[in-house]
Parts: C-alpha cells; sequence; structure tokens
C-alpha cells in the first residue's frame, strides 16, 4: 500500500508543476513561476522518496530528499517575498 501512495504523491506533485508551469507560460505571473519552480523540487523529492523506499532500499536518500524539500520550501518562500505586488 506505501508503494501506491508514493507513486501518487509523486505524480500529483509532477501533475501540480506541468499545470502550474502552463500557467506561468500563458499569464507570465512571478507567483506562477516561483510556484512551478517548488513544485520542480517537491516531484525530486517525492522521485527520491521512491526510490530510497522502493527501488534502492539499502541507499539511504534521506539527506538527498530533504535537501530537495528544503529547497523547495525556500524557492516558495522567495517568490512570496519578492513576488509582485
Amino acid at each position: 500500500m506505501g508503494a501506491v501512495i508514493y507513486f501518487m504523491c509523486a505524480l500529483t506533485s509532477l501533475t501540480c508543476l506541468l499545470l502550474l508551469w502552463r500557467s506561468y507560460r500563458a499569464t507570465r505571473s512571478g507567483l506562477l513561476f516561483w510556484s512551478a519552480l517548488c513544485f520542480l523540487f517537491l516531484t525530486v523529492n517525492n522521485t527520491l522518496l521512491v526510490l530510497d523506499k522502493l527501488i534502492l532500499p539499502s541507499v539511504d536518500l534521506s539527506l538527498a530528499r530533504l535537501v530537495a524539500a528544503g529547497v523547495a520550501v525556500l524557492l516558495l518562500l522567495v517568490g512570496l517575498v519578492w513576488g509582485e505586488e
């Protein structure tokens, strides 16, 4: 059951990334750009989770997952602080 949830989270993050990027290309809104970048790294985070838990269980990818999640949050924070007024 965990494998299904891990894959669904990765697919959901990827879907959000694609929808945000498509909206950004249509409107050129800065907040959409930063949100798309955030979801890019959340997709990386979820993909690393699938790799860590299912494909390579003997390899510890927790540090890489934490870095990806931290970069995602940092990018969204930058977009919110320096975004359009």
